[in-house]
């Protein structure tokens, strides 16, 4: 970053005035000291007029992009989403949302917890999905028709089978009670509405899995998997 900022001459103190950012936190990432959030990276991306793909690509950044970035083949698994959400504005704000951020990968909309469960375990409609197949993290609303939210998640974490999906819980307030009930029937997190890729940024590190694919910004860009893990 610092040699992005040294071909623009200019100081710390203006590339955080540029970015929006505190010009210690612009200084403890060129020193390797803090680990970047994907909201910062657009951020010093704009300021430094440089594509986002350009500091997952850097030696120098390697580690602080969001945690660690892989370098590894794109063929690899990586991680489709199952969207629960019966709200059909929600459902499309939250896709609009991913695919704003270039986000790539597979998301699958169901409106009711009755044919979420349905897909997770492939039987009904879906009975001819493989198990091998199953999404690798739910984002689970907890107010739904035919079955509530918190009932699925009970189902999914008391079966063996499925306990180890990662759900992050959609709801519409900090202070929710149900969210105390949904970390004790163990779901991994939780998302106010609405949804954007940032904010599921932030709930998903503590899942410790590669989780998304972005396109580059520029054609010739080679493609990079984001990955949570901290090893």
């Amino acid at each position: 970053m610092k040699i992005w900022r040294n071909q623009l001459g200019i100081s710390q103190e203006e590339l955080a005035e540029r970015a929006d950012l505190h010009r210690t936190y612009v200084s403890d990432v060129e020193r390797g000291a803090r680990n970047l959030s994907l909201l910062s990276i657009e951020k010093l991306a704009e300021a430094l007029q440089v594509p986002i793909a350009s500091f997952f690509n850097s030696p120098e950044l390697e580690n602080e992009c969001h945690g660690i970035i892989k370098r590894r083949s794109f063929l690899k698994k990586f991680v489709d989403v199952l969207l629960v959400e019966d709200n059909a504005d929600d459902a499309a704000q939250t896709v609009q949302a991913f695919k704003k951020a270039r986000f790539t990968n597979q998301i699958r909309v169901l409106p009711d917890g009755e044919a979420a469960l349905d897909y997770v375990f492939c039987r009904g409609d879906f009975a001819r999905r493989s198990l091998e197949k199953r999404q690798q993290i739910i984002l689970l609303d907890l107010h739904l028709p035919r079955m509530s939210g918190q009932e699925v998640l009970r189902r999914m974490k008391a079966d063996k089978q499925t306990r180890h999906l990662p759900v992050v819980v959609l709801t519409v307030s900090h202070l929710s009670r149900d969210i105390e009930e949904c970390l004790r029937l163990g779901a991994d997190g939780y998302i106010v509405k609405p949804v954007s890729f940032q904010t599921f940024c932030q709930a998903t590190p503590p899942l410790n899995m590669d989780w998304a694919l972005l396109k580059p910004l520029e054609p010739k860009s080679r493609k990079v998997l984001v990955s949570t893990s901290a090893d």
